[in-house]
């Protein structure tokens, strides 16, 4: 199955930091996406062996959601006051979930990890 378009804005998201450069062309993927610009809330959590190891959520929608994913992604990964930043190797094992709130309720999605046990 391929993963979705959010699902991998959260991966490539992660990856940039890792990468120290800027990967993500925003312009491509907002005019392929618009619904990228819409304005959503997000909660990106990483699990690694099913048990959470990182977190970050929006509040309220104030940014558009390519923005939100972003932000949440890396946050989540790198600046989550409950754990050490995540390392390359966590990464490839770690399973990537989001959660939009919407108006009808809140969708979620799961990634699984890139490289499994």
């Amino acid at each position: 199955m391929s993963r979705s378009v959010l699902l991998q804005l959260a991966r490539d998201s992660i990856h940039e930091v890792f990468e120290a450069q800027r990967t993500i062309d925003k312009e491509a993927l907002l005019e392929e996406h618009p619904l990228l610009n819409e304005k959503i809330a997000t909660t990106v959590n990483i699990y690694i062996n099913n048990e959470l190891r990182g977190s970050c959520s929006s509040e309220e929608a104030t940014k558009s959601l390519l923005e939100d994913i972003i932000h949440n992604a890396k946050k989540s990964a790198f600046e989550d006051k409950n754990f050490a930043p995540l390392t390359t190797s966590e990464y490839l094992h770690s399973e990537v979930e989001l959660l939009l709130t919407t108006p009808e309720g809140v969708i979620s999605q799961k990634d699984p990890a890139i490289v499994m046990d």
